[in-house]
């Protein structure tokens, strides 16, 4: 079986083994696989794929953010590009607009309903309270649905002098990617308000909520699916900001908090479990399991290997002397005022705020993820329509 999978990455012939999702296979036909030729890209998540939702909802982000790749903040958190953005690139389409930007939006190729502070189960907190946003993926599933059926709506003769534009076809939504990356916020909030028994029993509820938005999507007729797992909340920075003399062995040999990294990869292995479970279910969907978390914490752990600083230096905001001044705030030290800026080379750094990468550690992980090497099956994004039998 990974022998088949492995020269369908070549590009080799396989004799009917493998099928477009939503196809049915013809007995003893031979499939070439090619690149998919996707109409769209539809993605769900937080703010590691967040490409201006949360920022269009509420107050918007300000600089440095964005001063990388765009040179000004476009609502991402990052100071470029993200791992979605190169995901984009890596099929053949445009950068995907949010679907809360809604100032001359292109909607033709997609459109991204994640927001920053996104969980998959619904939290009773504000985002002003803990910067959990309000937008889970249930109500990101909704939006969809609705997005959807409005522009079905518009093509229909009932407005036949409306714009259509900037407007995706209603043939194409069975034709796209749909990409989720969501449940760092759920295992966040998770660390801050339940003890460990409290959360494993909590686990299995996120996924089968996470598994009910995949199904509403299939419903919706979504075929071709790339999801994310968590990737290691142990190592972001913000986790030891406020840490001091920690017990032995409560941080790994590269600083990361190890329960939380534990936590975490039970969360990725539930999560896989169902996934599995997804494809027994959805009989016509092609699901792509990427794990994402590997691929962060290799370079989290081997960051000088691979020409960055310390994982743990933060490229962007004030942190010093116990002190520390979120990316683009201000804040008091010793009487004066100060700016949490950028440092002078973001690409020397992996983490870019404490939360969120830079452009460069998003690139570094998208270049060891698209190619299907961390993938199940070991498909590369550009293949993810084809199912495995």
């Amino acid at each position: 079986m990974a022998s088949v999978v492995k020269l369908v990455v070549m590009g080799l012939f396989i004799c009917g083994e493998l099928v477009m999702a939503g196809e049915e296979k013809t007995k003893g036909s031979s499939t070439l696989p090619k690149r998919c030729s996707y109409a769209g890209l539809y993605n769900f998540g937080d703010s590691n794929s967040d490409t201006g939702g949360i920022s269009a909802a509420f107050v918007p982000v300000t600089s440095p953010y964005g001063m990388t790749f765009f040179n000004k903040p476009v609502g991402r958190l990052s100071d470029g590009r993200l791992v979605f953005d190169f995901l984009a690139n890596y099929i053949g389409l445009p950068y995907v607009s949010a679907y809360l930007d809604t100032i001359n939006t292109d909607y033709r190729h997609g459109a991204n309903f994640a927001t920053g502070g996104s969980t998959i189960r619904k939290q009773n907190e504000s985002i002003y309270q803990n910067g959990i946003s309000p937008f889970s993926l249930d109500i990101q599933t909704i939006q969809f649905t609705q997005f959807k059926a409005r522009i079905i709506n518009l093509w229909s003769s009932s407005h036949p002098t409306a714009d259509k534009s900037q407007l995706q076809r209603p043939g194409d939504f069975s034709k796209a990617l749909f990409t989720l990356d969501i449940g760092q916020n759920d295992l966040s909030v998770g660390f801050r308000t339940l003890d460990e028994k409290q959360l494993r029993a909590a686990i299995p509820d996120i996924i089968s909520e996470f598994a009910l938005s995949v199904q509403q999507l299939y419903q919706q007729g979504a075929r071709w699916f790339w999801i994310h797992n968590t990737g290691p909340v142990g190592c972001l920075p913000v986790a030891t900001f406020y840490l001091r003399n920690p017990k032995p062995g409560y941080l790994d040999r590269y600083g990361c908090i190890r329960y939380q990294n534990n936590m975490t990869m039970e969360f990725n292995n539930q999560l896989k479990a169902q996934v599995i479970k997804l494809r027994s279910q959805l009989s016509d969907a092609a699901i792509t399991y990427v794990d994402i978390y590997t691929a962060k914490y290799k370079l989290i752990s081997r960051t000088k290997e691979y020409g960055f600083n310390d994982p743990h230096k933060v490229c962007c905001g004030y942190h010093e002397n116990d002190v520390h001044i979120f990316c683009g705030n201000t804040g008091i030290v010793n009487g004066t005022k100060v700016f949490g800026d950028a440092c002078a080379n973001p690409a020397a750094y992996v983490s870019w705020d404490g939360v969120h990468m830079t452009e460069a550690g998003n690139q570094w992980v998208a270049n060891h993820i698209l190619n299907g090497s961390l993938s199940d099956p070991p498909i590369p994004a550009t293949h993810a329509c084809y199912r495995h039998l």
